[in-house]
């Protein structure tokens, strides 16, 4: 057997995950203890775990998050209401299937961002296109795209990812022409994709935040129609952390 005409030809199937196997196997000398099958299954698995950790950074690195944020590394201190069970079952992200909305609300600090992220970076080691903006960045991004004729093309973008997470959601006032822009945002993934708003201002203000009472109307019946709600709260995360 020619080991490497074999490790060549992987190179030219870009086999990656199956070539480094093969290669350590000579190292390690633990093919002798599998049998033929076993051997081929183990090199399979190592390909598809190659597979699945490439594309699950290059969805990370796509999703533009601002931090690392983990489920696991939540804090489920009693006086936050975060309840546990609730947050397990989103863990599956079944929620992007049903194409749920996720609402976080919560004074400065108390951790609507990292929630948000943690869901989102769960959401890419499930293999689902995730995209993360701060809704005022993403407003001046789309005028800019208003300008130059490429908003429909930003816009279709975006609507082709599964999750959309909308950071610091009405901190700016939503004008007249950023209220049309969250409009189409909304409309364009209405019962079709997911997104998460995350905001200091509680829902029940949410509808003094757009101008025009009409199109506030329509946006606010998408958004938080069957949406699953976090309120957090307690004191700020971010000052328990320096203390």
């Amino acid at each position: 057997m020619n080991t490497t005409s074999t490790i060549e030809k992987m190179q030219k199937l870009r086999l990656v995950g199956m070539k480094r196997a093969y290669e350590s196997s000579f190292e390690t000398r633990n093919q002798d203890t599998f049998t033929n099958d076993e051997f081929i299954v183990w090199l399979i698995e190592s390909e598809d775990n190659q597979r699945n950790n490439s594309r699950t950074e290059r969805l990370l690195k796509n999703a533009r998050f601002h931090y690392q944020a983990s489920i696991e590394e939540i804090n489920y201190a009693s006086e936050r209401g975060l309840d546990r069970n609730s947050l397990t079952r989103l863990s599956d992200c079944s929620f992007i299937d049903r194409h749920e909305n996720i609402i976080i609300t919560g004074c400065t600090g108390t951790g609507k961002s990292y929630l948000a992220t943690a869901l989102g970076l769960q959401s890419c080691i499930k293999g689902y296109k995730v995209l993360y903006y701060n809704l005022g960045k993403l407003f001046h991004k789309l005028m800019i795209a208003k300008a130059d004729g490429t908003y429909i093309k930003e816009l279709a973008k975006i609507e082709s990812h599964d999750l959309l997470i909308l950071d610091d959601f009405g901190i700016q006032a939503i004008d007249q022409e950023k209220q049309m822009i969250l409009m189409d945002l909304i409309e364009d993934r209405n019962q079709r994709k997911s997104t998460i708003f995350s905001s200091q201002i509680p829902v029940k203000n949410w509808y003094d935040l757009i101008q025009e009472k009409t199109i506030a109307d329509a946006i606010l019946d998408r958004i938080i129609h069957s949406a699953i709600r976090f309120e957090l709260k307690g004191e700020s995360m971010r000052k328990k952390m320096k203390k």
